[in-house]
Protein backbone atom coordinates (compact mmCIF):
# COMPACT_ATOMS: atom_id res chain seq x y z
CA UNK A 1 0.00 0.00 0.00
CA UNK A 2 2.85 2.53 0.70
CA UNK A 3 4.45 1.63 -2.45
CA UNK A 4 1.50 2.71 -4.61
CA UNK A 5 1.08 6.14 -2.44
CA UNK A 6 4.62 6.73 -3.64
CA UNK A 7 3.84 5.80 -7.17
CA UNK A 8 1.21 8.04 -6.80
CA UNK A 9 2.92 11.14 -5.92
CA UNK A 10 5.78 10.31 -8.15
CA UNK A 11 2.86 10.34 -11.13
CA UNK A 12 1.32 13.76 -9.40
CA UNK A 13 5.12 15.16 -9.53
CA UNK A 14 5.44 14.43 -13.21
CA UNK A 15 2.02 15.98 -14.27
CA UNK A 16 3.01 19.55 -12.30
CA UNK A 17 6.51 19.29 -13.37
CA UNK A 18 6.16 18.99 -17.17
CA UNK A 19 4.47 21.94 -18.88
CA UNK A 20 2.36 21.52 -21.98
CA UNK A 21 3.56 21.57 -24.98
CA UNK A 22 3.42 23.76 -27.95
CA UNK A 23 1.48 20.73 -29.33
CA UNK A 24 -2.16 19.02 -28.45
CA UNK A 25 -1.08 16.66 -25.59
CA UNK A 26 0.82 17.73 -22.10
CA UNK A 27 2.75 15.41 -20.09
CA UNK A 28 0.09 15.89 -17.14
CA UNK A 29 -2.71 14.43 -19.98
CA UNK A 30 -0.09 11.68 -20.90
CA UNK A 31 0.81 10.72 -17.09
CA UNK A 32 -3.18 10.78 -15.97
CA UNK A 33 -4.16 8.65 -18.78
CA UNK A 34 -1.23 6.11 -18.62
CA UNK A 35 -1.29 6.01 -14.62
CA UNK A 36 -4.12 2.87 -14.34
CA UNK A 37 -1.21 0.93 -16.16
CA UNK A 38 1.11 1.16 -13.32
CA UNK A 39 0.32 -1.93 -12.13
CA UNK A 40 0.73 -3.48 -14.62
CA UNK A 41 4.24 -2.48 -15.54
CA UNK A 42 5.13 -3.64 -12.36
CA UNK A 43 3.34 -7.09 -12.19
CA UNK A 44 2.28 -7.91 -15.24
CA UNK A 45 -1.45 -8.40 -13.71
CA UNK A 46 -3.64 -7.29 -16.41
CA UNK A 47 -3.32 -4.62 -18.12
CA UNK A 48 -6.73 -3.79 -17.15
CA UNK A 49 -9.70 -1.31 -19.25
CA UNK A 50 -8.84 1.51 -17.86
CA UNK A 51 -5.48 0.73 -18.40
CA UNK A 52 -5.69 0.49 -22.41
CA UNK A 53 -8.53 3.02 -22.61
CA UNK A 54 -5.97 5.30 -21.43
CA UNK A 55 -3.40 4.52 -24.00
CA UNK A 56 -5.68 4.47 -26.62
CA UNK A 57 -6.89 8.33 -25.27
CA UNK A 58 -2.57 9.08 -25.52
CA UNK A 59 -1.81 7.77 -28.96
CA UNK A 60 -5.82 8.84 -30.65
CA UNK A 61 -4.32 12.33 -29.02
CA UNK A 62 -0.37 12.34 -30.13
CA UNK A 63 -1.47 12.66 -34.03
CA UNK A 64 1.16 15.38 -34.87
CA UNK A 65 5.20 14.68 -34.90
CA UNK A 66 5.37 17.14 -31.85
CA UNK A 67 2.54 15.61 -29.88
CA UNK A 68 4.06 11.41 -30.48
CA UNK A 69 7.41 13.03 -29.24
CA UNK A 70 6.14 15.29 -26.29
CA UNK A 71 3.82 11.59 -25.09
CA UNK A 72 7.04 9.54 -25.92
CA UNK A 73 9.48 11.93 -23.79
CA UNK A 74 6.74 12.12 -20.77
CA UNK A 75 6.12 8.23 -20.81
CA UNK A 76 10.53 7.94 -21.31
CA UNK A 77 10.54 10.29 -18.14
CA UNK A 78 7.42 8.26 -15.94
CA UNK A 79 8.72 4.97 -16.60
CA UNK A 80 12.25 6.13 -15.07
CA UNK A 81 10.25 7.09 -12.54
CA UNK A 82 8.33 4.01 -11.53
CA UNK A 83 10.32 1.77 -8.89
CA UNK A 84 10.28 -1.88 -9.91
CA UNK A 85 8.69 -1.19 -13.47
CA UNK A 86 9.55 -4.10 -16.03
CA UNK A 87 10.92 -2.91 -18.78
CA UNK A 88 9.34 -5.68 -21.08
CA UNK A 89 5.99 -4.76 -19.93
CA UNK A 90 6.26 -1.46 -20.18
CA UNK A 91 7.14 -1.70 -23.92
CA UNK A 92 4.59 -4.61 -25.04
CA UNK A 93 1.91 -2.27 -23.44
CA UNK A 94 -0.03 -1.19 -26.48
CA UNK A 95 0.06 -4.20 -28.67
CA UNK A 96 -1.65 -5.70 -25.06
CA UNK A 97 -3.70 -3.32 -25.28
CA UNK A 98 -4.48 -3.46 -29.60
CA UNK A 99 -2.69 -0.29 -29.94
CA UNK A 100 0.02 0.59 -32.84
CA UNK A 101 2.36 3.13 -31.74
CA UNK A 102 5.30 3.73 -33.52
CA UNK A 103 8.05 3.57 -30.38
CA UNK A 104 8.73 1.06 -27.60
CA UNK A 105 7.65 2.67 -24.44
CA UNK A 106 10.67 2.60 -22.00
CA UNK A 107 13.57 4.37 -20.06
CA UNK A 108 15.74 4.31 -23.16
CA UNK A 109 13.42 5.14 -26.50
CA UNK A 110 14.92 8.05 -28.12
CA UNK A 111 12.02 10.47 -28.67
CA UNK A 112 13.77 12.55 -31.16
CA UNK A 113 13.25 10.04 -34.30
CA UNK A 114 9.84 9.83 -33.25
CA UNK A 115 7.45 10.95 -36.40
CA UNK A 116 4.10 10.58 -37.81
CA UNK A 117 4.96 8.23 -40.37
CA UNK A 118 6.87 5.84 -38.75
Amino acid sequence: MASMKVVACVVLMMCMIFAPTSGAISCGTVTINIAPCIGYVRSGAGPSERCCAGVKRINDAAVTTPDRQAACKCLKSTASAIPGLKDDLAAGLPSKCGVNIPYKIGSSTDCATITTTS
